[in-house]
């Protein structure tokens, strides 16, 4: 079977089905509204995981394009109380050493790279959907034996398939940056070590990651009664006053920071979002089950859904019989990290944080030293 694809995004997800699809000689066309992977800034960085991410990059035939650019110290993690105690502390390597950061911007070059000219048509609006077919803003319709929607939480493709969409977890970040730390913020740069630190609390919490090219990502996070009101936090002063009681060289995460603030609300599909079959048309990724990044699986999933999608279609002698196998092992893989990803928010910001994360990891440290 030799289906043509329609990919609709062309993020980690759509990015890689179409990348996999090309190594086994399926040929597809990804649509993607940006107009170039380096259109905007693609986010902070990734541990990826041997089980998925990594997988899916060596189904890519992109290991050592992956291992060129990552960052083995990024393992590290740190877990602070609001007063800036180290409650928990983990070095690269001390958890077993098998997820390596990589910035999201580097891991998109590496996967559009690895396409010719053409596979991917940067600046393509889609505007409608149906089965096996996707209008673009310019009037043109693209039909495909199969169309898979990897257009992320607001997906357009996901209405043909599901009634469902994205709630508010009543949890949002406030996005900040700093760069250069180790001269210009060396301070920061010592708080927050090599890799990522977490200072909690009830209810908010500081998560900051160093990202390649000496800067550190900040996300303020903080509980809010809808998703609307986290937009009054984008202003320095008032979100410096929801971190009243946190430790200054925290706080100053926030007060250093380069440029605007950015709100990011968190948003979630119900845990054990399906569908029935819809012939020609399937999702993977956010557009599948998107979910709060407190269990560490987003890209991840995105890129092993794609690897699955892909190793499906080359298995099965017709496309239907694909999907219903890719979708019967999607479905729980889903939930479980999905569930996994709402305890995890709900443990990290109850009364006592850290105390529920600390004792989490520390269970897994002992797990991992014990295997």
């Amino acid at each position: 079977m030799t289906p043509s694809v329609t990919i609709v995004g062309g993020g980690l997800g759509g990015l890689t089905l179409a990348r996999i699809l090309r190594t086994r000689g399926i040929p597809s066309t990804v649509c993607e509204l940006e107009t170039g992977p380096t259109a905007r800034d693609q986010g902070g960085t990734l541990d990826l995981h041997e089980e998925s991410g990594q997988r899916a990059l060596a189904e890519a035939g992109l290991t050592t394009e992956f291992r060129a650019v990552v960052r083995e110290e990024g393992e590290a993690l740190r877990i602070l109380d609001r007063h800036g105690a180290v409650r928990f502390e983990e070095g690269a390597g001390e958890g077993g050493g098998t997820r390596p950061e990589i910035d999201r911007g580097e891991l998109k070059r590496i996967l559009a790279g690895s396409l010719p000219d053409g596979v991917v048509r940067w600046g393509a609006k889609v505007t409608a959907v149906s089965p096996g077919k996707a209008t673009l803003a310019t009037g043109e319709v693209l039909e495909a034996d199969l169309l898979v929607g990897a257009d992320g939480a607001w997906s357009k493709v996901r209405p043909v398939l599901s009634g469902a969409v994205p709630s508010y977890s009543g949890l949002s970040f406030v996005e900040a940056r700093l760069s250069d730390v180790d001269v210009r913020h060396p301070a920061a740069a010592a708080l927050v070590g090599p890799g990522s630190m977490f200072a909690l609390a009830e209810g908010k919490g500081l998560i900051a990651q160093r990202t390649g090219g000496g800067g550190i990502r900040v996300y303020a996070a903080v509980r809010t009664a809808n998703a609307d009101a986290v937009t009054a936090l984008a202003d320095r002063d008032r979100l410096l006053d929801a971190f009243a009681g946190f430790d200054a060289g925290l706080r100053a995460l926030i007060a250093d920071s380069e440029g605007p603030l950015i709100p990011r609300p968190i948003h979630a599909l119900p845990v054990g979002h399906r569908w029935a079959r819809v012939p020609g048309t399937t999702l993977l990724g956010d557009a599948a089950h998107v979910m709060s990044p407190f269990a560490g699986e987003g890209a991840n999933l995105a890129m092993l859904d794609a690897t699955e999608l892909a190793l499906a279609l080359t298995d099965h002698d017709d496309v239907e019989s694909a999907l219903s196998a890719y979708e019967a092992a999607m479905f729980p893989r889903a939930e479980e990290a999905a569930r996994a990803s709402a305890d995890n928010l709900e443990a990290c910001f109850a009364a006592g944080a850290p105390d529920a994360m600390v004792e989490q990891m520390t269970r897994f440290a002992t797990q991992a030293t014990q295997d």
